[in-house]
């Protein structure tokens, strides 16, 4: 199934004469040769996407793979549990970007029906739209999280989709799987408010940059209810990531983009996550490839830190029902006592949607405000969603 997409990669390509030391991930990632794969192999894929030709203003960016490989493979493993790290290769462009979008489609599809997680490194941003088709033979909704500095929704209902208009294909692909959105670090001086105040009539949640930088744990929650993740360079400041085109000299630290990637490794949902737009022609002394290494090493370290600790009736989970004001009306929070993330519980049930889908992440902030007869806001959105 994935012969039919992928060119193998062939180290001395790519590394050249170096050599790995024991403990480097170059010394242990295995190099797909086009042999079946069965459910389980691996935990982990990195698949490359040389495609930029959605994005006229960025095309560098179909060299970045290569460039973040190289940086990746010499980090030392970040996990003492066994490591089971497969190197895809490169998926191969098609006639058209579109082709490539089903390319990328099928070769996610392969890896979540496999119980592997593709890490998938870019070329454009538009390349986030085939990460989402894979999902659409899965028969179930899905959650996204996107973290890019701007809102690419593009500028016209009718554009053409290419990487400054992905979004808005995405929200209108039908079929329709997607069950929530959440957008990380917009900038709003980069934005039109028209896009933000779309999105959030949707029901869906834009977090500023301001509001992630002023305190980066609440974004815990918001990846632990993540499918699917999406990485542009933009999120970024140009000083700890150059190599961009049209850099800005805000946007998230690099230590805070590595920590968000490490929840969405840590949470048990998290199907896939793409890395977009980092183009080498403007990079110096490759800081913002080993920038994207050092995010996909920690989502890796993430990974192979996850507890499965989702509430069920046992004893490794405490659970609170709070009472509303004089109403009949109760909110219940459940705590893991492995971890000590906290879940709230919509107070009804819609056969139509799975538990997962009732049981909503949240923080013992929420919990706090439930006690002080406040309904959390993101209680009412799901509500609504599933109403």
């Amino acid at each position: 199934m994935f012969s039919e997409y992928l060119t193998p990669t062939h180290p001395e390509d790519i590394f050249s004469d170096l050599k790995f030391l024991p403990n480097q991930i170059g010394s242990h990632v295995h190099f797909y040769k086009g042999e079946d794969l069965y459910p389980g192999s691996f935990d982990l894929a990195i698949v490359s996407v040389c495609e930029a030709r959605g994005n006229h203003d960025n095309e560098g960016s179909a060299l970045a793979p290569h460039e973040i490989k190289k940086q990746l493979y010499q980090l030392y493993l970040p996990s003492k549990h066994q490591f089971r790290l497969i190197d895809l290769g490169s998926i191969i462009p098609g006639k058209t970007p579109r082709d490539t979008y089903y390319a990328v489609a099928g070769v996610v599809l392969g890896c979540i029906t496999r119980k592997i997680v593709p890490i998938i490194i870019g070329g454009s941003h538009d390349l986030a739209f085939g990460q989402y088709l894979g999902y659409q033979d899965l028969l179930g909704i899905i959650n996204v999280v996107n973290i890019d500095g701007r809102i690419d929704l593009g500028a016209k209902a009718d554009e053409q989709l290419h990487a400054h208009s992905f979004l808005l294909h995405l929200l209108l692909h039908q079929p329709n799987y997607l069950f929530n959105y959440q957008h990380l670090a917009y900038q709003s001086y980069l934005n039109d408010p028209s896009a933000v105040d779309t999105l959030e009539s949707l029901g869906f949640d834009c977090y500023r940059l301001g509001t992630i930088q002023s305190n980066v744990e609440t974004m815990e929650p918001v990846l632990r209810d993540a499918d699917m993740v999406t990485v542009d360079i933009s999120c970024l400041r140009m000083s700890d990531a150059p190599a961009q085109p049209k850099a800005s000299p805000h946007g998230l630290y690099g230590e805070e983009l590595c920590q968000i990637v490490r929840y969405a490794g840590m949470s048990d949902r998290v199907s896939s996550i793409g890395f977009y737009e980092l183009n080498p022609h403007y990079d110096i002394n490759q800081q913002s490839a080993q920038l994207f290494a050092h995010a996909i090493w920690y989502f890796i370290e993430g990974f192979y830190s996850r507890k499965n600790d989702f509430p069920e009736d046992n004893d490794n989970y405490m659970r609170f029902d709070v009472k509303l004001g004089q109403t009949d009306h109760e909110i219940t929070f459940w705590k893991s006592n492995i971890t000590g993330r906290w879940w709230m519980e919509l107070p009804y049930k819609n056969s139509k949607f799975s538990r997962e889908q009732h049981l909503v992440p949240c923080t013992y902030l929420d919990y706090q405000l439930a006690c002080n007869d406040e309904i959390p806001d993101k209680l009412m959105k799901y509500y609504n969603k599933l109403s």
